[in-house]
């Protein structure tokens, strides 16, 4: 249940009111952001909300229940705290959304209204529209444990218990060359095999992007380069000696978890479940294929 300020609600029950909305966006990495659709700037919960931007919301709909509900806000890439180039780098991506109501005559008067996360964004020329979801939308995320042959643990998190700060699973370089958007030979990691960071993560560390990471798609060997392709292109190509950082990559199998990392032990995976060619037979009179013995060593 809210509790409306009794100044608020005093300055609500008047015949004319001064009303604005605010949006307090913090992000992934903890940064905080404010937005407001006044034509002035507002201070709210200790964040400058500013008014560059332009932002206008649509209606909030809510769902039946737990159900999911959202709505969106759109704006122009106009103020300085939201570029094209975070929004297509990921920065915003998943970030929580505080919405208030403020009185902007007197902006501590104000009221979380909701609260809700960015989702699907959508850029066309200097103007966006972002999704805003629910939080019931996080009860439809599968939780507990994942019955597969491969392994449900995230590489290097507490179930997997793998140190990815080892040097061993962590390398350090610089672009040489970005062929494409997805495509970079970088120099600094020749000591390791081909395919040590296939599935792993390239992160960069410094220049006009630093922050951005994707996952990555394929790790080769190329003269005294590493070829590096990436399954999400940053928002632009990135210039030569920019520093970047990769992890080593887990294929989710036991082999891998076994041989790669010497982590058997953590697999968090069951690598002699049955498969649908075993759900689906039936008995049969071949001699050894129905005498009760383990169907893996």
């Amino acid at each position: 249940m809210k509790i409306l300020p009794s100044s608020l609600g005093s300055h609500l029950a008047g015949g004319v009111t001064t009303l604005a909305t605010c949006w307090i966006v913090t992000r992934t990495d903890d940064q905080r952001f404010g937005f407001t659709d006044h034509d002035r700037k507002l201070i709210i919960d200790g964040v400058e909300c500013q008014p560059e931007n332009g932002l206008s919301a649509s209606a909030m709909a809510a769902g039946p229940e737990l159900a999911t509900g959202g709505g969106d806000v759109a704006g122009s890439l106009s103020g300085p705290a939201l570029t094209a180039g975070d929004l297509e780098a990921g920065f915003w991506d998943g970030a929580e959304v505080a919405v208030y109501a403020v009185n902007w005559t007197a902006p501590e008067d104000n009221i979380l209204l909701r609260r809700a996360h960015i989702g699907e964004v959508a850029r066309e020329g200097q103007t966006f529209r972002a999704e805003l979801r629910g939080l019931p939308h996080v009860l439809e995320a599968s939780q507990g444990r994942v019955f597969t042959r491969q392994c449900d643990a995230d590489l290097g998190d507490t179930r997997c218990g793998v140190d990815l700060t080892s040097p061993a699973y962590r390398g350090t370089g610089t672009v040489s060359t970005a062929l494409d958007g997805i495509t970079l030979l970088v120099s600094g990691l020749s000591g390791f095999d081909e395919g040590w960071f296939t599935g792993g993560r390239f992160s960069v560390t410094d220049g006009d992007w630093a922050g951005f990471a994707s996952e990555i798609a394929s790790h080769r060997l190329e003269d005294t380069n590493a070829r590096i392709v990436l399954w999400q292109a940053p928002p632009a190509l990135l210039d030569a000696a920019t520093a970047v950082e990769v992890a080593a990559g887990c294929s989710k199998s036991l082999a891998t978890c076994r041989d790669k990392f010497s982590n058997a032990l953590n697999f968090r995976g069951f690598p002699h479940m049955p498969g649908t060619d075993f759900v689906l037979s039936y008995p049969s009179r071949n001699t050894g294929e129905n005498d009760g013995g383990a169907l893996a060593n």
